[in-house]
């Protein structure tokens, strides 16, 4: 996805095929990529809140800390997969996990 399409504080779903569902984050003038499936219950984590880098659930209140994936707020325990990302031609790109 363009970078001009992700604001901050406004998570953004992106389905890609082979992968889970992800979502792509923007603080300040980088961005992060992370499954969009909280680990905690069955939400996507683009229907939360999202203040600075911490992303909160919808359906419990835990909370994730979008730069490293850990679970920063209970009831989430299982850390969030956080994939590397590249900027490449304004676009975010992330590589494909083995």
């Amino acid at each position: 996805m363009k970078t001009s399409e992700v604001s901050e504080g406004q998570p953004v779903p992106v389905s890609v095929e082979g992968l889970p569902a992800l979502a792509v984050y923007r603080l300040g003038n980088e961005f992060y990529v992370t499954d969009n499936l909280c680990t905690h219950g069955n939400a996507m984590l683009t229907d939360g809140f999202q203040e600075g880098a911490i992303i909160e659930c919808p359906f419990h209140g835990g909370a994730f800390d979008i730069r490293s994936g850990e679970a920063v707020q209970f009831p989430c325990q299982v850390p969030l997969k956080t994939y590397p990302v590249v900027i490449q031609d304004g676009y975010v790109c992330i590589r494909r996990p083995q």
